[in-house]
């Protein structure tokens, strides 16, 4: 076999060994293209139940906080009792839906973490506005609303820029309304409060 032979071979399996190359490498690229599109879905649909699971506890709370609010505006005697009822429904309802929504997403439990940040946060509330500082009922309808917003406004940073809007949005109207609605406080708190809630999760839903 003379040497122009064996270069015709040679070139000739360079060539096909190449072709192979560049075949696994096409199959390389196209294995991490369904992978970024794996990832993208996973995103969306954390992303999606995220949205669900929130929009139904502002719809759930908005509806509560405006029931207090008017509750206390019509019979302030029953001030405390109304806004222990809301709370009491609220955070039971709230665990609810969510251990209602992880078995629903074949999830192995609730989230525990989430659940003791969320006690924790209000923990925290309670400590400041029942031990440490004695507030007048028209500054912790200030209070309550506007820490719970600042929780929104800096968990939009992570889960949508929604979050943050509404928080600033609604901590606004209330510092608006505590000073200037005087009389009318309360259903100035049902309305930007309760119905502030209600329109974002019904907003949420739709997007």
């Amino acid at each position: 076999m003379d040497s122009k032979t064996l270069d015709s071979k040679t070139l000739e399996g360079k060539t096909l060994e190449g072709k192979t190359l560049e075949g696994k490498m096409l199959d390389s690229k196209q294995a991490m293209a369904a992978l970024g599109e794996i990832e993208a879905v996973t995103r969306q649909v954390r992303q999606s139940r995220f949205y669900r699971v929130s929009s139904t506890l502002a719809i759930l709370w908005g509806g509560l906080v405006a029931a207090g609010d008017l509750t206390e505006f019509a019979a302030p005697a029953w001030r405390g009792l109304a806004w222990l009822v809301v709370y009491a429904v609220g955070i039971a309802a709230t665990v609810t839906v969510a251990t209602w929504d992880d078995r629903a997403s074949a999830a192995r439990g609730v989230d525990v973490r989430m659940l003791a940040a969320y006690f924790l946060f209000v923990g925290f509330g309670v400590l400041w506005t029942e031990g440490l500082v004695q507030m007048s009922p028209r500054l912790l309808n200030v209070f309550w609303p506007t820490y719970f917003m600042l929780a929104y406004a800096i968990g939009g940073l992570w889960f949508g820029i929604a979050f943050t809007v509404i928080g600033l949005v609604i901590a606004a109207l209330t510092l608006v309304g505590y000073f200037f609605a005087g009389p009318w406080f309360g259903p100035w708190m049902a309305v930007v409060n309760g119905g502030g809630l209600v329109l974002a999760g019904l907003w949420m839903r739709r997007n």
